[in-house]
């Protein structure tokens, strides 16, 4: 099929490992809030253990990316898994909101290394502008259908079996990535390319941080971190709500796993569009609906209805990273594709650190419905930057 010429083996792959150590921890970041709140902890916990499993994440992410750009794919994926499923089986052996934190940094951590291999494994196997549409369309498949998987398998366990059975299989998850990984093989170049950019940084030692100096990229981080703030909003409040309004867990799972699902499903379409969309068009348009879906969706009386604008808000927001990733690889340069990816990544979890804090602050004083239309305000605001990203 059409559908399916720009999906080589070693993506599928990747895409399936990417699920399903991404899963671990989106299955985690539900199932640890609700604890919280099971065991009467408050809101600001919740949205604590929600923080931390960014946290690691807004540090490590600069090693990381030079650590990818040096030693390639599979070293980083590796310790990833090891660290994945060493903070999950933590958390089953012993529920406490100490070791619930703990498991929290390490699993987020993971996931986040595990991100920057992969884009920029995938970014450098790209050999033109369509092809890293298609390429990131494929991969982007992951977060969405592990923000689906991992949250619903965890809501099914904890109402069968209890906590425990759930953060305990979310620490055999990470497996399947190791193994997915182990199958892939490295661009013939690559080697080669890694020892040329490693030379070039010994004689021209450059700080990460003057990629920040260039006003696009400045620009597209500023719309990621809008965009990425919307998911987490979407993430977070929506557990609350629900909570609330004393949905079960597998009903909060089925709302977040419907909002995964959408994202999914136009992540799958992409490709075949590949070649007719363009990037600040697709975002400005996503950035204008965020807004508007978010404005309405606390006025939603039932978790049907959640459920719908949770689909369309999923459509949307699915078509952002694919095309956010397409013009980072575009406008920096090829032998720093690890560090903007890391930059990138250290924005976003910077806010999805603070954001619950604050999510967790301001639902507990003027309710978790004001969450929504903050959002929707921020994000109506930035729908202009994007416009801006036009090349």
């Amino acid at each position: 099929m059409a559908l399916f010429d720009s999906l080589s083996p070693s993506l599928a792959r990747l895409i399936i490992g990417h699920i399903s150590l991404h899963s671990a921890m989106a299955g985690m970041r539900m199932a640890a809030p609700l604890w919280s709140l099971d065991q009467k902890l408050g809101a600001f916990t919740a949205g604590l253990l929600v923080a931390l499993f960014a946290l690691t994440q807004v540090f490590i992410a600069l090693p990381a990316g030079r650590y990818a750009d040096r030693h390639g794919l599979k070293r980083p994926v590796y310790a990833a898994v090891a660290a994945s499923c060493a903070g999950a089986l933590l958390a089953c052996a012993f529920p406490h909101v100490i070791t619930l934190a703990i498991s929290a940094l390490l699993v987020g951590g993971s996931t986040g290394v595990t991100i920057i291999a992969l884009q920029r494994h995938v970014g450098r196997a790209a050999h033109s502008t369509v092809e890293l549409k298609q390429a990131f369309s494929w991969l982007s498949i992951g977060p969405a259908g592990a923000n689906f998987f991992g949250p619903l398998l965890a809501g099914v366990l904890i109402d069968l079996a209890g906590y425990r059975a759930a953060f305990g299989a979310m620490a055999l998850l990470p497996l399947i990535c190791f193994a997915m990984t182990r199958q892939v093989s490295e661009p013939p170049s690559q080697a080669q390319r890694e020892a040329e950019g490693e030379q070039a940084t010994a004689k021209k030692p450059r700080a990460a941080w003057d990629l920040l100096r260039e006003p696009m990229f400045a620009r597209l981080l500023l719309v990621n971190w809008l965009l990425s703030a919307s998911w987490d909003v979407h993430g977070f409040v929506v557990p609350l709500i629900g909570f609330e309004r004393s949905y079960s867990a597998s009903v909060i799972g089925m709302i977040l796993g419907a909002f995964a699902i959408a994202a999914a499903v136009v992540r799958i379409l992409l490709p075949l569009l590949a070649h007719s969309l363009r990037e600040w068009a697709v975002i400005t348009f996503a950035m204008v609906m965020t807004c508007l879906l978010l404005a309405v969706y606390p006025l939603m009386p039932t978790a049907l209805s959640m459920g719908v604008v949770s689909v369309f808000l999923g459509f949307v927001l699915g078509t952002v990273q694919p095309m956010i990733m397409s013009t980072l690889h575009q406008i920096t340069p090829e032998e720093r594709h690890g560090e903007a990816i890391a930059l990138r990544l250290m924005a976003i979890n910077a806010s999805s650190v603070a954001m619950p804090l604050l999510f967790g602050l301001v639902g507990t004083a003027i309710g978790s419905a004001a969450l929504f239309w903050i959002a929707a305000l921020m994000v109506g605001s930035g729908a202009r930057l994007a416009f801006k990203l036009r090349t």
